[in-house]
């Protein structure tokens, strides 16, 4: 599964390769309320075609009429600018007069599109610098955390994996949670010593590294953009990996278990001269509770948590799978039944 700016991409590349002319469409600033982020992109061809989207669909109705009434321009990137107006933020879609920035560049061999999905493929975290006025593009190395850049007469975006999610366990649930979390622009590493799991997997895409877990954390020097996720149930791959992570400046690492099991875990950690605020940070049980049941509806879970985490919204218990479960086995009350009491 390939994230959203990956497919864009490789449309362009399709599309240059067939020889029709097509036109990069990126959201280069967003005021007030947007449904799509600074970095969104959509890749347009001359036949009427669309990949990627940058608003709710009204700005893009726009777009495509413009391409249908004159074609893809053949001059060089220009910036164009939707909502100023309160009218104009209602009929395209922006709520609460929110304004969009869009940068449009029509695209060629000079463009560098195959280099930078050719990057993209080995894992390179890559800044495109485009020259706004002359349309020259250039392919630099990218620093983790770097976001989008707009200059008076330079873009810069990234592109490339800027999240890094380590799955320990090669079972079943973790193909379904790799595969998610590729397409939400993570750099999936799998790890499982266990020659049983390794030869079961079939995700090509993502493959398995054969090592202790423990040893992979420390060599993978776990940043603030990165993810720890155990998923084994096996305390001598899970715990000393946890340990590790724990100590690292990763922004989630959480385990699958049981709230008994989680708590046995917490203790065991104890052991491992963790302070209490860095045993804290463990999430376990792991997931939001959505009443998951089935391997993808956990994965769903576990990223929507990884997600909220990610994004700075503070969970509170009745939302956290663990809690949930707990809910979900408590009788139902007269009351919630819609019977009256006395």
């Amino acid at each position: 599964m390939d994230s959203i700016d990956l497919e864009v991409l490789k449309a362009c590349a399709d599309w240059l390769a067939a020889g029709l002319r097509c036109q990069l469409v990126t959201v280069v600033k967003t005021w007030g309320s947007s449904p799509r982020p600074e970095g969104a992109m959509m890749a347009m061809a001359a036949d009427g075609r669309v990949v990627g989207s940058v608003s709710g669909g009204c700005i893009e109705d726009d777009l495509i009429e413009r391409v249908r009434m004159h074609g893809i321009p053949a001059d060089l990137p220009h910036i164009v600018t939707y909502g100023v107006s309160a009218d104009e933020a209602h009929r395209f879609g922006l709520p609460c007069g929110g304004t969009i920035r869009l940068a449009l560049e029509p695209l060629s061999d000079a463009s560098r599109i195959p280099e930078l999905l050719q990057r993209v493929a080995q894992q390179e975290l890559v800044a495109r610098h485009l020259d706004l006025l002359r349309g020259q593009v250039q392919l630099l190395p990218a620093r983790a955390g770097q976001c989008l850049l707009l200059g008076e007469t330079e873009l810069v975006t990234v592109h490339g994996p800027r999240w890094c999610l380590l799955v320990i366990g090669a079972g079943q649930l973790s193909r379904f949670l790799a595969q998610i979390a590729t397409g939400m622009d993570y750099q999936v590493v799998v790890c499982d010593p266990r020659e049983e799991y390794r030869t079961a997997w079939n995700l090509p895409e993502v493959p398995v590294v054969h090592a202790m877990p423990d040893d992979l954390v420390m060599e993978m020097r776990l940043d603030s953009r990165s993810a720890v996720v155990a998923l084994t149930h096996d305390p001598k791959l899970d715990d000393l990996a946890l340990m590790e992570a724990l100590r690292s400046d990763a922004f989630y690492v959480g385990a699958i278990g049981s709230r008994a099991n989680s708590e046995k875990r917490r203790e065991r950690l104890k052991q491992f001269d963790l302070t209490d605020a860095q045993i804290g940070k463990l999430h376990g049980p792991i997931g939001l509770h959505l009443g998951s049941k089935t391997p993808p509806e956990i994965a769903i879970s576990i990223l929507a948590e990884m997600t909220a985490i990610r994004n700075g919204i503070q969970l509170v218990p009745e939302q956290q799978a663990g809690h949930g479960k707990t809910a979900a086995q408590q009788p139902a009350s007269a009351a919630s039944c819609g019977l009256r009491t006395a």
